[in-house]
């Protein structure tokens, strides 16, 4: 095998190494938003996008606080789901490994999601 075979081949398993990693850490589709508050994000956009040809300065001065709300809609989302679990830690509560284990799903979804953007 000459070197430019052995390269090829080295770049192959470099591929499927990272494509299984990846597919091991691939995110479950886990909903960030409730239906309802999806759709309503949606239906802004959509009135947003549909905007644009009219007042193009207007829309993306929209769209900018539509994506600000929405990221500020997941951190407070976040917030108040760890304020749950460390409420319930403070309290010597019980926290059943069940309601961990989504937890972490949440985050690692939107963890994922973030990464592959």
């Amino acid at each position: 095998m000459n070197e430019e075979q052995k390269t090829e081949e080295e770049q192959g398993y470099a591929v499927l190494a990272t494509a299984g990693a990846a597919a091991a850490m691939a995110p479950e589709a886990t909903p960030l938003f409730t239906p309802g508050e999806a759709q309503e994000f949606r239906d802004n956009w959509n009135t947003i996008q549909g905007g644009f040809v009219d007042e193009p300065r207007r829309a993306v001065k929209q769209a900018d606080n539509l994506v600000a709300g929405a990221m500020s809609r997941l951190t407070e989302m976040f917030a108040e789901e760890r304020a749950k679990l460390e409420g319930q830690w403070e309290r010597d509560e019980s926290v059943s490994t069940e309601n961990l284990r989504l937890s972490l799903q949440r985050y690692r979804s939107f963890f994922g999601r973030l990464l592959s953007v």
